[in-house]
């Protein structure tokens, strides 16, 4: 099913500028509802964030999971904003894998959400962030009208980039599917953080205007999608949680001819964090607008 679900629909579900859901107690720094509007203003500084449900999707094991991005409205304040009152996923909660750390701007697909299944299940969650004093809830449910499919687009055959940690390990392609790597360093060491990216090229011709079937996409894109003027395939690495500062050399690293990327990141506090990497073809962020097709991926890594 094609679906395009835009910030206007995704703000439908949400509860904006203080106001609560029914029976939800106020928290830290919330304001009370002031006729905020339901989109607040985009600003450098000082403005919120909203929770955004991309839509749900079968999983490969079998169960049902949302996805789940986020919209940082500050466009020159990152948060953080750490895991309790302020940002958490009820019932179940409050910890189910969401960011701590939230980089300005639109960002899609960050993490994925098991949904509970069984006659006494909850039948949706919610989201809650709470950040420069402003509320906002995103509910996660299985609806009919959103679902997705971040694997395989149906209309195009589009699948997502793959990733790979290690020349000789698994593929990852789609949502994130919990921890794939895990790496050790020390404070102020710079840790090498590797991947491989392939793509099938689909992505390209379709931002080309020439879209093809399913099954006639060039296995490595960055050639194919070059030679279109389109820009091969990209990985970016962003924190997705953690103590302290992180630092990437480059977060966006060039991609050689085999698809190998390499950069490095430096962290000035010990703790434990999570970085995301992110794949993108042609269609870049978001997939312009579909929900497919881009690849997440999370790298645990211990600072000592």
């Amino acid at each position: 099913m094609r679906n395009r679900l835009s910030i206007a629909v995704l703000a439908a579900s949400v509860v904006a500028g203080g106001a609560m859901l029914a029976g939800q107690q106020p928290t830290v720094g919330q304001i009370p509802s002031s006729g905020l509007p339901l989109t607040p203003t985009i600003l450098e500084r000082g403005s919120s964030i909203t929770p955004a449900f991309e839509g749900w999707y079968h999983g490969k094991d079998g169960n049902s999971y949302a996805l789940v991005g986020y919209f940082n409205r500050n466009t020159k304040q990152e948060l953080e904003i750490s895991i309790g009152p302020n940002n958490r996923i009820e019932p179940g909660g409050p910890d189910l894998g969401q960011p701590t750390h939230f980089e300005a701007g639109r960002k899609w697909g960050v993490f994925a959400v098991k949904m509970p299944k069984g006659a006494n299940a909850p039948k949706k969650l919610v989201w809650t962030l709470v950040a420069n004093g402003f509320t906002n809830s995103i509910t996660l449910t299985t609806i009919a009208d959103y679902i997705i499919e971040p694997y395989k687009s149906s209309w195009n055959g589009n699948t997502p980039p793959v990733l790979k940690f290690a020349a000789d390990g698994p593929g990852f392609t789609g949502p994130p599917q919990g921890i794939v790597s895990t790496l050790t360093t020390n404070v102020g060491k710079p840790v090498t953080l590797t991947a491989w990216i392939s793509d099938d090229g689909v992505g390209a011709r379709q931002q080309a205007g020439n879209a093809a079937p399913a099954g006639r996409g060039n296995a490595q894109a960055p050639a194919a999608a070059q030679a279109l003027g389109r820009g091969g395939p990209g990985v970016t690495w962003i924190k997705h949680r953690g103590p302290g500062k992180v630092t990437f050399a480059n977060a966006k690293p060039a991609i050689d001819a085999s698809g190998k990327t390499e950069t490095t990141a430096t962290f000035d506090t010990p703790g434990e964090y999570v970085l995301r990497a992110q794949g993108n073809d042609a269609t870049g962020d978001g997939g312009g607008g579909e929900q497919c097709c881009w690849t997440n991926a999370h790298i645990k890594v211990t600072v000592n």
